[in-house]
């Protein structure tokens, strides 16, 4: 079954992670870095990872074993224990309105974390349905040769850009076009040799052409 794929902000939504171990930490890593802001963790035992999470105050960890109350208020369900049993039990606690995700049982999550090349605000997201992990993770190492480390700046740049343009006094067809050739490869290639000065100086050249154009 295709899933429909999609960018979720995480802010002030409840996130329970079951499990704590290293998948178990994983997992919650990347709600953390997604800015997740209420995640709750239960597990009779912890890494020492998550326990440090715990104690700076990032989540809440109950160390003891799951309870099917523990679902109650939660958005996002993570079952990442190593007992089939436990993955199982959140499962069947949890209603149909909640997303869950079971770590050994791909038939059963309503989502699944896809493979992510991220620079910055870029993220590329792989996925193969829960099919074959092996290979999303293969043609992430692929995209990372392909998009390298500049992207992070170039995301930036071009936001920054897009910013300006939309508050241009220019028709939108015009917009579009600076927006385009905003998109030319000079522009990347600048920013991925450090020549950021011309890489501003030529987009700040290129606004005033079209401003002046229109006036």
């Amino acid at each position: 079954m295709p899933y429909y794929p999609m960018m979720v902000q995480l802010r002030q939504k409840r996130c329970l992670v079951v499990g704590g171990g290293q998948i178990a930490e994983r997992k919650i890593g990347s709600l953390l870095a997604a800015g997740a802001d209420d995640v709750i963790v239960v597990s009779p035992t912890v890494t020492e990872t998550i326990a440090a999470w715990g104690q700076s105050g990032k989540m809440v960890v109950h160390l003891r074993p799951f309870e099917p109350v523990d679902v109650q208020d939660a958005v996002i369900v993570i079952a990442a224990t190593n007992d089939s049993a436990v993955n199982l039990a959140v499962h069947d606690a949890c209603r149909s309105h909640q997303w869950i995700n079971i770590v050994d049982r791909p038939e059963l999550c309503t989502f699944t974390v896809p493979s992510l090349v991220e620079r910055g605000d870029l993220q590329i997201a792989i996925s193969t349905g829960g099919h074959n992990p092996g290979l999303a993770k293969k043609l992430r190492r692929q995209i990372e040769q392909w998009i390298g480390p500049e992207y992070e700046a170039y995301t930036l740049f071009l936001g920054e850009m897009r910013r300006q343009v939309r508050a241009l006094d220019l028709p939108e067809k015009d917009k579009r076009a600076i927006l385009s050739e905003l998109l030319d490869d000079r522009f990347l290639h600048w920013t991925q040799t450090g020549e950021t000065r011309r890489r501003d100086q030529e987009a700040a050249m290129l606004l005033k052409t079209k401003d002046v154009k229109n006036k």
